[in-house]
């Protein structure tokens, strides 16, 4: 397959956008790193980026979001504790784990009754959501087990000829994974470190385990 990358204009939001709801793959970037995304309704497209990403499929596959008023369509149930940290971290490099809605194919979150989400803090990963129409399936541009891009160049060196188009915005301002915190335990629990420190998640949540 032949990968294209093409620096993000609206013109090539729209093209990438008509690539995933046509089931196709595409890298963008994000706050944080490149992301390579799949339209999270679609089955067919996010089995193909595990394939893409030669990931295990007992790993589910985090879902990004263009506002936090887009979170009914990815979960069942939206917490107190998740609504004050969607408004004092979003847009930005918190994902929250949550019960996953029923409407999501179950290779989403790999059999399982919970899904990572955030809204990346990147205009170009919000307009390419908003352009979808749908929240978009979306994990790092990498080969499963190797170093997160933070350049189109990087994503391409380790994803092109497997995808269809890369978005180049640059160097990606982050370049660290997001913060992961699952809201499904009780207390809620760290999973992984990232940008959002555990003192400012401890500001709204004290019994962060």
């Amino acid at each position: 397959m032949h990968t294209q990358t093409l620096p993000v204009t609206d013109k090539s939001i729209a093209q990438a956008a008509h690539i995933l709801t046509a089931g196709g793959l595409v890298a963008f970037p994000t706050d944080t790193v490149y992301g390579l995304g799949a339209h999270a309704f679609d089955a067919a497209a996010i089995e193909a980026l595990y394939a893409a990403k030669e990931r295990p499929l007992h790993k589910a596959i985090p879902v990004l979001i263009a506002s936090a008023t887009d979170l009914p369509l990815v979960t069942r149930q939206i917490s107190p504790a998740a609504r004050s940290l969607a408004d004092a971290f979003w847009p930005g490099a918190l994902t929250l784990v949550l019960p996953r809605h029923p409407a999501l194919p179950p290779i989403l979150t790999a059999h399982g009754d919970s899904l990572a989400v955030r809204v990346p803090d990147h205009p170009a990963a919000r307009a390419l959501i908003t352009a979808l129409n749908a929240p978009l399936a979306a994990s790092s541009a990498n080969i499963s087990g190797q170093p997160s891009p933070v350049t189109a160049d990087e994503a391409a060196a380790q994803i092109g000829g497997r995808i269809a188009l890369i978005l180049d915005g640059g160097p990606c301002p982050g370049g660290r994974s997001s913060t992961v915190l699952d809201l499904t335990r009780r207390p809620p629990r760290l999973l992984r470190p990232g940008p959002v420190t555990i003192s400012a998640l401890r500001a709204i949540l004290p019994h962060l385990a």
